[in-house]
């Protein structure tokens, strides 16, 4: 988020939350990281549709974003904004 303020510009910054998810069994996963996934803006993954298979059972509605090593270069710049 960029904030104009008499000719200033102010960033203000965001955090970023890398969390391992469960391989094979959903429910492998801890309920802080279920948390942030509802908390968070914006979840980025390598597979949206793998990710969202985790995220409906979980009933966390958040816009993901695929990041992966064909897109990585021109969407990191998004991300990291």
């Amino acid at each position: 988020m960029t904030i104009l303020y008499f000719n200033f510009v102010i960033m203000k910054s965001g955090s970023l939350y890398i969390i391992a998810t469960p391989i094979g069994n959903l429910e492998d996963i801890t309920f802080r990281a279920v948390n942030i996934l509802k908390e968070v803006n914006l979840i980025a993954c390598e597979d949206t549709r793998v990710t969202k298979i985790l995220l409906d059972k979980y009933e966390v509605k958040n816009e993901l974003f695929s990041l992966n090593a064909q897109s990585e270069n021109h969407k990191l710049g998004f991300l990291i904004d």
